[in-house]
């Protein structure tokens, strides 16, 4: 296959390491001093495996050097949604499709405001990696499955194609009939893990070992599933105590990224989390309380700094 990476991030870069090396021309689309480093050195990717260096099939800023693909992994933070998305326009062919790994629930929607639908599937991360320097993915754990299908969830070849892909890697790409309901599986735990993590400066042990915490915790996680049910999402009835019993195992110095977005003072992706919560909340009459108050602790705080 053909493949873009949009951008060449955590995600973005983890799979270009692992398409490529199954055999796959994969284009990195970057920029700045990690766009020369992969250039200059390949893109390497350090996991439990080890290191691991390939040299994608192209390394570029400019995505209409590219051309058309088969797909392209869009993976960009919530505020570079719009850029990002005109940028994939000179690599539509026909039958593209763009599957979104982005935070949040509403990444999919948000692409058709500016992408033909035709090309728009819905997606899902389930890893944790980060660029840790200009040309180096880090992952930490040691989980990693994407699940993506059409906005309906209906099967299709393109699909099935880019699933067959990453499978052929150490990863994997399951099947799923209801991608709606994976993607608000991990909103429900990301809405806890984000604000709670980032509004605490604390990390997941924090939340097991202090009761406050962990209340507060579970009432974030209660609040988004029901926001959820409200919506029509057919959450399974125990995913309150599903997503619990997930974040108890998670190691005790993790945090989320947005813990550490705000530590490194960068740009936070509130809007699209704890906001997308209360926005959506709003729309559909159901209170979320917690879940206001966190993203109301945050607010100082979603363009860096306060000055």
């Amino acid at each position: 296959m053909k493949i873009a990476t949009l951008a060449t991030g955590g995600i973005g870069g983890y799979l270009a390491v692992k398409l490529t090396q199954a055999g796959h021309d994969v284009a990195c689309i970057a920029r700045g001093e990690h766009l020369t480093a992969i250039r200059e050195s390949g893109l390497m990717l350090q996991s439990h495996e080890g290191r691991e260096t390939v040299q994608p099939w192209m390394a570029t800023d400019d995505p209409a050097q590219v051309g058309p693909v088969d797909a392209i992994i869009f993976g960009v933070k919530g505020d570079g949604l719009p850029n990002a998305a005109r940028a994939c326009l000179p690599m539509l062919g026909p039958d593209t499709v763009v599957v979104p790994f982005l935070n949040g629930v509403e990444a999919s929607d948000r692409l058709m405001e500016i992408l033909p639908e035709q090309h728009v599937a819905t997606g899902v991360a389930k890893i944790s990696t980060t660029i840790s320097a200009p040309g180096l993915i880090s992952q930490v754990g040691q989980f990693s499955s994407f699940i993506f299908a059409e906005r309906n969830s209906r099967p299709s070849a393109r699909i099935k194609a880019l699933q067959d892909a990453i499978n052929q890697t150490s990863s994997s790409a399951p099947h799923t009939d209801d991608v709606q309901r994976e993607l608000w599986w991990k909103f429900v735990l990301f809405s806890a893990a984000s604000g709670i993590t980032a509004a605490g400066r604390c990390r997941w042990g924090d939340i097991r070992s202090h009761p406050a915490l962990t209340k507060l915790c579970q009432d974030v996680i209660a609040e988004t599933a029901a926001l959820g049910r409200a919506r029509g999402v057919a959450l399974e009835p125990s995913v309150e105590e599903d997503v619990w019993a997930t974040m108890s195992k998670l190691p005790a110095e993790g945090r989320a990224s947005t813990a550490i977005d705000l530590e490194h003072g960068r740009r936070l992706e509130v809007e699209w989390v704890s906001g997308a919560v209360v926005r959506l909340a709003a729309q559909t009459g159901v209170p979320v309380p917690m879940n206001a108050a966190l993203y109301a602790l945050l607010q100082p705080y979603r363009n860096g700094p306060p000055a």
